[in-house]
């Protein structure tokens, strides 16, 4: 066979396998053609049917301002609920002694929230660099509290001078505290202490934390040489 006749039967072949794709893709064309004219047409006849009918579009649209309204009420009521436990927060003694730390940081956190604080976070965690809770006050003053939590209050292990020195070395420096903070359901050291007044840090004791959760007043009430605000607001 000579190489022409080679050639023209492969040639055949090819241009046979072409063709049906070609047909192929013709085909798939033209479903699509008529499924777009089929929706189009199902449009068309629903839009003539909820024009000769359209109370339908008054009743669906009242529906849906109900519901609209209905959702931003339930919201709001959720709201007005949420501010409502936020203002009756209140803890005892006992209640927090029986928390886990973490749950001891969360409490703190929303008590610094009842008091007029709605930034205040809990960052407690590994890495933390001494700061469990941060806040920002009415008075734009930055809070910065390190929690102590003693599963066994008084009766558990005293808050010392090292606890103090973590919070002195990271809670300006590095978290921009005007007041720095350490919270316990239990005991501090008298050296504690003394440390904390040296280097104007706040200790807040088993009885002012007692005074405190009970929402008698904010924390910033309860303790002393607090620093001024750092701009006039309405409760200045």
């Amino acid at each position: 066979m000579s190489p022409r006749a080679r050639k023209g039967r492969t040639r055949r072949p090819r241009r046979a396998a072409a063709l049906r794709r070609r047909r192929r893709a013709n085909d798939r064309l033209i479903v699509l053609l008529m499924a777009a004219a089929l929706a189009v047409a199902l449009l068309v006849a629903v839009v003539n049917w909820l024009l000769a009918h359209w109370w339908i579009l008054v009743v669906i649209g009242a529906l849906a301002v109900l519901a609209g309204g209905g959702w931003f009420h339930q919201r709001r009521q959720a709201a007005r609920w949420e501010a409502v436990r936020v203002r009756g927060l209140r803890y005892g003694l006992g209640q927090l002694d029986a928390l886990h730390h973490s749950q001891f940081e969360d409490a703190v956190r929303e008590l610094m929230r009842r008091d007029g604080c709605p930034n205040a976070v809990r960052v407690g965690g590994g890495g933390d660099l001494g700061a469990d809770v941060k806040a920002t006050d009415p008075y734009g003053r930055r809070w910065v509290i390190q929690c102590k939590h003693r599963r066994a209050g008084l009766a558990g292990s005293a808050v010392g001078t090292p606890d103090l020195q973590v919070l002195n070395g990271t809670a300006r420096q590095i978290h921009g505290a005007d007041v720095a903070v350490i919270v316990t359901n239990g005991r501090v050291t008298a050296p504690a202490v003394a440390f904390a007044e040296q280097q104007r840090l706040h200790v807040v004791d088993r009885h002012t934390l007692a005074a405190w959760a009970s929402g008698s007043r904010p924390l910033w009430e309860l303790l002393r040489a607090v620093p001024p605000p750092r701009r006039p607001t309405a409760l200045s």
